[in-house]
């Protein structure tokens, strides 16, 4: 990788880890520093709301606007009718096109908190392809676009060769067409936006390049690509995933609280290099919490100062705010300073137990551990009550024999159980 770029956003990405390849890194320095660009990344619906690994695009873009770049955000609205095969091992499912546009609409409000919208000649732009690839025709896009792209690159890309090398999964051409409606799209805003820059996962590279190419042999004129990590955990486990899932943006789908604990959960190994994907901290003082993780790993300042940046980023101050408060009071054993509504925000992710009036009239605390599965037996349930391993909403339990009642609950229907240091599980009433 070369260092020294004259664009201050390829120097801030270049310090960030952000670059993972790009067409001619020096020409794509030049461009960048001689003039404001228009750069643009894709997101599909895939799914109602984007999740934190989409996080690395969307705040690379944010990057390019403070930089006084002009980001377009694209919600892939016809894109996400057809499925893109990079990093998949298999067929896509088709999802129902009124469910993609639904999705595309959520995903759109999602992404307009993240740029502003207002800011004269490097104003967002967020647009959908759907108003585009609707329309196609297939025999004027076939001689129009589709000569321009030859079969032995199109079947050498990774995505393609991946999925064609393996005997249990082929790859069908609807698939196949992904990477030209891709280069098409770049084509697009190219035109309408004076587009020349295009960001995007490292899994992207193929679909970038192919747009790329298209629009030197179809405008004559350079573009220009870049790809950014995918990023991984250095455990080897898989970044943006709970034990209760994958890490949404969309608060009803994965609280504030729950962001901001998977967060502060961050490891000392990746902590660093999350703050510079993941915030808009700058050299020093992430430098000072690098220093602060090898002199002093046991405040884990760095990771609330990551967990607070990041939650605000996606949900705002009050969120955060309040996440911290049910943190502290997790922390502290105190469940009792907690509303209800920051209660349910603390529960949400938590396995679940269901416990029903009758349940309540007969079960003992040792037989709910059982119930629960916190324990396997009523003999393991009373060995871990004796040695105070466990809390029933905050406070340690001292008698195993203690019965479920709606006056144990909190708000008659929350019991929190803790098993150890970290194991939560909620016995909901019904």
């Amino acid at each position: 990788m070369r260092t020294g770029a004259r664009s201050q956003l390829l120097g801030d990405f270049e310090w960030r880890g952000l670059i993972v390849d790009a067409t001619s890194l020096g020409e794509l320095d030049a461009h960048l520093a001689g003039a404001p660009r228009s750069i643009y990344c894709g997101f599909d619906p895939t799914a109602d709301s984007l999740h934190v690994g989409s996080l690395v695009p969307l705040l690379a873009l944010r990057r390019a606007q403070l930089m006084g770049h002009r980001p377009i955000v694209l919600v892939g609205g016809g894109t996400g009718l057809i499925g893109d095969p990079s990093g998949k091992s298999g067929e896509r499912l088709l999802n129902p096109e009124e469910q993609v546009a639904e999705w595309a609409e959520r995903l759109k409000r999602q992404v307009e908190r993240f740029f502003d919208f207002t800011g004269g000649a490097r104003a967002a732009v967020l647009a959908d392809n759907y108003q585009w690839l609707s329309k196609l025709e297939v025999i004027s896009f076939l001689r129009d676009v589709g000569k321009h792209f030859s079969l032995g690159s199109m079947l050498a890309r990774e995505s393609v060769r991946s999925r064609m090398s393996r005997a249990d999964a082929g790859l069908s051409y609807t698939e196949f067409s992904y990477q030209v409606l891709q280069a098409y799209d770049f084509l697009c805003l190219f035109r309408q936006h004076s587009c020349t820059v295009q960001i995007g996962g490292s899994d992207q590279w193929g679909n970038i390049t192919a747009g790329t190419d298209l629009i030197r042999r179809v405008e004559g004129a350079a573009a220009f690509g870049l790809t950014l990590p995918l990023i991984e955990k250095a455990d080897g486990t898989k970044f943006g995933k709970t034990e209760g899932g994958t890490v949404w943006l969309d608060a009803a789908k994965t609280s504030p609280y729950e962001m901001y604990q998977f967060w502060l959960n961050t490891s000392d190994a990746d902590v660093v290099g999350f703050l510079k994907y993941f915030t808009f901290l700058g050299r020093e003082p992430i430098d000072d919490l690098q220093t602060q993780v090898r002199r002093h790993p046991e405040t884990r300042e760095a990771q609330r100062v990551l967990a607070r940046e990041v939650t605000t980023l996606v949900h705002g101050d009050a969120a955060t705010r309040e996440a911290e408060e049910i943190s502290a009071a997790f922390f502290s054993g105190d469940l009792g300073q907690l509303t209800e509504r920051q209660l349910v925000q603390a529960c949400q992710g938590m396995p679940t137990t269901v416990l029903t009036e009758a349940e309540l009239r007969s079960l003992s605390i040792v037989e709910l551990l059982t119930r629960a599965g916190l324990a396997e037996s009523k003999r393991r349930g009373r060995e871990l009550i004796a040695a105070g391993a466990i809390h029933v909403n905050g406070q340690p339990v001292r008698d195993p024999d203690t019965q479920v009642s709606r006056d144990l609950a909190r708000y008659g229907r929350f019991i929190v159980i803790r098993k150890g240091k970290k194991t939560y599980h909620l016995a909901m009433v019904a």
